[in-house]
């Protein structure tokens, strides 16, 4: 599906928009669910692909779960102490945090497991999983010769009382691995060189720490400590509303140059990309976060501007946000200078190459430095429409189609593969549509 996004007079005009539930809360819950005694009831899930391929997979190894769409929960029945490998290979589909979390997890068990993806999947990195696999006891191997992405299998039980030593850099395997623990005798000890994207490691914390989970994590993130096993208790939960989403509904705002509001804001700290707000306002955006009431107001008339020679942005914890911080940097006026973005490429595609090269042909002064992207913003004036591919990357379908906003019918923004915004944020283009007044037209 193609998308054409392009200025709206209805667009704002003071409405507001509430973003569905936290995909990285949905799948942790989903398979800490599966790992319990009972029914849980989980609200407010995300009912996006990547949830859905969760749901699919923990169908496969004892799990049972139910769809309850219109009162808004799912019902998960735990497999408990019937947990089991699954007699065919697990596909997950697009999703990374799938495979990550799940794979130490099945681990956990005697036998052989398969674990494979769709076309994107099969280009992502796994010989960090592999390594801490077989450091750990288990025999883990790619199954193409000399390949270090999925189809891989690995073939456990994986060792009590374990200490892991590991760099860190992508926080989905080590979330696998504490949750993992729950399962192991006696404690985990995961050892981290280069701890990145921290929130996500205390967003696992959260979950584990609401079933009663004993682990510690020490300030500098280098050390966790996880004892076990563990009885999980199923019990009611609620996905808290996705920070991820948030960034969207925001860029857009800026763009069209109009006043929305962004209700039923998740206020619980286990999310990062909460970061976006500060940033923005940093770069002189009129934003204003009621904590109270739980709402983002954008205001008209944002120009963005760097305070001083340029701005320094790590991504370290937060690298999901590369995308629309990328254009929030090309729109404003000044340089900035995104650090720490190795983790950016190994995402559903490499998005700093995607990013430069997407951006540069609307118009952007961008450069990838390698361990840097650095980005000369001369302002939305200097930007233009144009046609972009999406890479079947969600988080790019959605910036570019915010971006077009900005500009008018015959100087849109079309983006080839849009549909793949399904992974995180179902139906973005009608929601934004009818409750923001957007125009995104697909063809």
């Amino acid at each position: 599906m193609t998308i054409k996004s392009f200025k709206s007079e209805n667009f704002g005009k003071s409405k507001s928009i509430r973003v569905p539930g936290s995909k990285s809360h949905t799948i942790r819950a989903l398979i800490l669910a599966s790992l319990c005694d009972g029914e849980t009831k989980i609200y407010n899930p995300l009912k996006s692909e990547d949830a859905l391929a969760t749901a699919a997979a923990i169908k496969q190894i004892g799990a049972e779960v139910k769809f309850f769409d219109d009162e808004n929960y799912w019902l998960v029945k735990g497999a408990g102490d019937n947990l089991h490998l699954p007699e065919k290979e697990i596909d997950v589909k697009n999703s990374g945090s799938l495979m990550y979390f799940l794979t130490p997890v099945l681990a956990t068990l005697e036998g052989r497991c398969v674990i494979t993806g769709d076309e994107s999947i099969q280009k992502r990195p796994v010989d960090h999983l592999i390594d801490a696999l077989c450091q750990l006891g288990a025999d883990a191997f790619c199954q193409k010769e000399n390949s270090t992405t999925p189809p891989f299998e690995f073939t456990g039980p994986i060792s009590n009382e374990p200490v892991l030593f590991t760099e860190g850099k992508l926080s989905q395997y080590i979330s696998g691995f504490m949750m993992a623990a729950t399962r192991m005798n006696g404690l985990t000890q995961i050892m981290l060189t280069n701890p990145q994207e921290t929130p996500y490691l205390s967003m696992t914390k959260y979950w584990l720490d609401k079933y009663g989970v004993q682990s510690v994590i020490s300030p500098d993130y280098k050390c966790i400590c996880i004892s076990g096993p563990c009885r999980l208790d199923a019990q009611d939960v609620v996905i808290p509303s996705d920070w991820e989403a948030v960034a969207f509904p925001l860029l857009a705002a800026i763009c069209a140059n109009e006043k929305i509001i962004v209700t039923d804001i998740d206020d619980s700290g286990t999310q990062g990309d909460e970061k976006i707000v500060d940033i923005l306002k940093d770069y002189g955006a009129d934003i204003e976060w009621n904590k109270e009431k739980r709402i983002i107001e954008v205001n008209k008339n944002c120009k963005l501007k760097v305070s001083g020679e340029k701005k320094i942005i790590s991504m370290r914890d937060y690298p999901d946000a590369i995308c629309a911080l990328a254009v929030i940097a090309s729109i404003a006026e000044g340089i900035t200078v995104f650090t720490d973005i190795d983790i950016c490429r190994k995402k559903e595609t490499d998005r700093i190459k995607a990013m430069t090269e997407l951006l540069s042909s609307l118009g952007a002064d961008i450069k990838d430095n390698g361990d840097t992207l650095e980005v000369n913003g001369r302002g939305l004036s200097s930007l233009h429409g144009g046609k972009i591919d999406s890479f079947k990357d969600h988080r790019i379908a959605m910036s570019f189609a915010c971006l077009g906003l900005a500009f008018e019918k015959d100087n849109a923004i079309e983006i080839k593969d849009a549909e793949c915004c399904a992974v995180s944020f179902p139906e973005f283009y009608e929601i934004m549509n009818s409750e923001l007044g957007a125009s995104f037209l697909a063809d």
